[in-house]
C-alpha cells in the first residue's frame, strides 16, 4: 500500500496526489492508494496518520510525503520501521512555517484558519534527528525549489537513494515522469518487506526513477 502525506495548505487533490494514484489504478491497484486529509493542525494531523498506519499493519506500507508530508513520512518511517519516498520535503518545517503566522486559506479546500507560533512549534516533536536505515528512503528533490532549500534535504538524507534533478520548482510539475520510479521503489521494498518477515519472494528487484 502507498500511502500519500500532502503538504502545508494542500489535500488529498493535489496534482502530485492523484497522479500516484491513477498509476496504481491503471495497474489496477487503486485499492492500494490512501492519501488522507490532514488537518492543518499539526499535532492533529499526526494523529490521524498515526491511527491510519495503525489500521494499515498487515499490509506492505510505503509512506509518499510531499514538502510537509516528507517531513512526517520521516517521522512514521523512523517510528514503524517503513519505506518512505520524500518529495521536496520539509526538514526544518517549525522554522520554515515561522514566516507563514497569521491568516491561512487552503487554496483546496477554502478552509481559513489562524496559524500561531505554538501550533508551528508542535511540529519539534516530530523531528527525527538521525535516519537509522537509509536504504528505505528515495529522495526525489528540484535545485529550483523556491519554497525550501534542497540542500537541507541532501545533506539530512545522506547515504539514501537520492535523484537531485536540476530547475524546477517546489510544486514538482514534472512529477508524472517519475511516478512509475516512486511505485516501483515501492514494490522492491515491499518484496524486501515480506522476504524479512519471512514470505516468499525475497529477491532483490530493479526500479527505475525516470530521466534526471
Amino acid at each position: 500500500m502507498l500511502i500519500y502525506l500532502h503538504g502545508f495548505n494542500s489535500s488529498p487533490d493535489s496534482f502530485k496526489a492523484n497522479l500516484l494514484k491513477h498509476h496504481l489504478e491503471t495497474l489496477g491497484r487503486g485499492a492500494e492508494f490512501l492519501c488522507p486529509k490532514l488537518p492543518w493542525r499539526f499535532s492533529r494531523a499526526a494523529a490521524l496518520i498515526d491511527s491510519a498506519l495503525c489500521s494499515s499493519r498487515n499490509s506492505s506500507v510505503t509512506l509518499v510525503g510531499s514538502s510537509l508530508g516528507g517531513y512526517y513520512a520521516t517521522y512514521f518511517a523512523e517510528k514503524y520501521g517503513l519505506p518512505a519516498v520524500l518529495i521536496n520535503p520539509a526538514v526544518y518545517p517549525y522554522r520554515s512555517l515561522g514566516n507563514y503566522l497569521g491568516p491561512q486559506t487552503n487554496l483546496y479546500t477554502g478552509e481559513t484558519y489562524v496559524l500561531r507560533a505554538e501550533h508551528v512549534e508542535e511540529l519539534r516533536a516530530l523531528e527525527v534527528k538521525r535516519i537509522t536505515r537509509p536504504e528505505r528512503y528515495l529522495l526525489l528533490t528540484r535545485s529550483g525549489d523556491e519554497v525550501l532549500d534542497y540542500r537541507e534535504a541532501v545533506e539530512k538524507f545522506a547515504g539514501c537513494v537520492q535523484r537531485v534533478i536540476a530547475g524546477g520548482d517546489h510544486a514538482f510539475r514534472d512529477f508524472a515522469h517519475y511516478v512509475r520510479g516512486v511505485a516501483d521503489f515501492a514494490d522492491v521494498q515491499g518484496v524486501r518487506s515480506r522476504a524479512q518477515s519471512g514470505a516468499a519472494g525475497g529477491d532483490d528487484q530493479a526500479y527505475d526513477i525516470m530521466p534526471p
